[in-house]
Parts: structure tokens; sequence; C-alpha cells
């Protein structure tokens, strides 16, 4: 039976690599990026974009995030597979090349998360998006920089020289996979608190990316799948957000499966867990996101 799954998913992807239009990348400072300490590829945050086949975007744009513990990025299973799920009904996809430790801490991801939302909302008409229903998902640690993008925003700069930091970096959806959502709690995972802050972090700084605290009523609508037995990022994650999300009457939606283990993407060999993804596409119809 695993077997199987695998091979279906191996075609699944393969289909939607044919029918998709090649994949190209982006530069989100063309020029350098703010706080650079190189000129390295690691120090070029980037957007690799995967459209749908042409004459087959519904409108919907999402930024993807890939986990890593805020130290590498998982961008097969966690981006390009995503990538290319996404374009098989009609969803573009931004798959994000963010800064990660040991080289860059706070708040160099997150800037790049918030220039990605940005870049894609300025460039919407070239794509076909709308620009309200551009939204971002994560994994695991790109969970945790997903939610502090639904948490910590502005609507852009009018003044600003530079036309893409004119545009509002607030995401209209999230997408939560088995993040880091609490620096502060119990079960908080320390690798990524590491990776991202430092060995002694400011508690001010702590408390303001431990992002179930940093949840309004404005905190844009998402959807959250975890697994009970998920050891390496504690299921506790997202219920706290989830109830966060819940006591602001956000409009929020979680999948949390029984087994399971940790940094699944899309699960294609788990025949139970796989259907998280079919919950999202119910979810996204339900939003107004796939007409």
């Amino acid at each position: 039976m695993r077997q199987m799954y695998k091979s279906f998913f191996i075609l699944l992807v393969a289909c939607g690599a044919l029918a998709a239009q090649e994949p190209r990348t982006q530069l989100l400072w063309p020029e350098g990026a703010p706080g650079a300490v190189g000129t390295q590829d690691a120090d070029k945050p980037s957007l690799t974009i995967y459209l749908p086949p042409p004459g087959k975007s519904n409108g919907t744009a999402v930024v993807v995030c890939p986990g890593g513990g805020y130290a590498g990025l998982a961008v097969l299973h966690e981006g390009r597979q995503v990538g290319y799920w996404f374009n098989s009904f009609g969803v573009t996809a931004f798959v994000l090349k963010y800064r990660v430790a040991p080289r860059y801490h706070h708040p160099a991801p997150l800037n790049d998360a918030q220039r990605a939302l940005r870049w894609v909302r300025s460039h919407a008409a070239e794509f076909g998006v709308a620009p309200d229903r551009i939204g971002i998902m994560g994994f695991s640690a790109g969970g945790h920089l997903t939610s502090t993008a639904g948490t910590h925003y502005d609507k852009g700069n009018p003044s600003a020289a530079d036309p893409i930091e004119r545009a509002s970096c607030r995401p209209d959806f999230l997408i939560l996979c088995y993040p880091v959502i609490s620096f502060t709690a119990e079960f908080t995972h320390r690798g990524s608190l590491r990776n991202l802050l430092g060995d002694n972090p400011d508690p001010k700084l702590v408390e303001s990316l431990s992002n179930e605290k940093q949840v309004t009523a404005d905190t844009p609508p998402t959807f959250l799948f975890h697994t009970s037995s998920d050891t390496g990022v504690p299921s506790q994650n997202s219920v706290l957000f989830y109830l966060a999300l819940r006591e602001k009457g956000v409009p929020a939606e979680m999948h949390l499966y029984e087994r399971g283990p940790h940094g699944v993407g899309l699960a294609p060999f788990e025949p139970a867990l796989s259907t998280w993804s079919d919950r999202l596409k119910d979810w996204m119809k339900l939003r107004g996101l796939l007409p």
C-alpha cells in the first residue's frame, strides 16, 4: 500500500511539473538585501515562482515558507512539491528562500517574508493574482515565520521611494503546518528559538515572537494542521494559536491527526495523513479562495 501511494505521488508531482510552467527565481532585493553580511547565495533571499498552466490561474497566490529550524530550508518536500501541488488546482505559488542561521537571525527572516508579500502584491496584475487573495504558508519553523508575518505587519510606506515598499505586507490568510508557535511555553522548540534569537535573547523580544500572544481581531483567517504524535514540534503549538484565534473571533480551522511524524510535507506515503491537503482545499473553497 505504501509503495502504491509513493508511486501515485511521484506520478502526481511529475504531471504537475509537466503541466505547470517552468519555475523561475526572483531576488527580493536585486541590489542587495538590507542587513546582508555578504554576497553569497545565502545572502540573497528570493522567490521561486510556480505558475499554473496558461489559462488555469484562479487568482489566488500563496507564499510558501519551508521549514528547517531557522538553520536550513526543506525546499523539496516543503517547497517545490507544494508549489506544483498548488499549481494543479490553479493557485500561483511563490516558494520563499529566507535567510537563516548561523549567518542571520531576527529580524532578517521576517524582513524577507514581509518583502515577499509586498513583492507578490505589487506584482499581482502581472501574475493574474487578486491583491486581496494573497496568503502565506509555513511548515515547522517556516510556520513560525508564517505566524509572525500574520501577527506583525504594516500597511506599507506610501512615501517610500521603492514602489514595492508601498504595498501592504499583511497576508490575507495563513496556512500553518505543524508550526512552531510559542517561544515561552514549556514545549518551545529550543532549536528554532536559539537559531532565530541567539543564546541570550531579550525577554521582551521572546514574548513578542511568541505568536499565540500577538493574535488580534485583525489576524488573518487561519488553517492549521498537526499530529498528536509529533515529537519534534508538539501539537500544543497549533492548539495555542487556534485558541487565541477563537478568543479574538478570527475564522480558523484546525485538523489534528492522531498519528504522524514531524516534517511530512504533503505526507504522500501516509494514506490517512495525506488527506490533510484535501481538508485545506475544502477550507480554501469555503473562504472563496478557489472560485
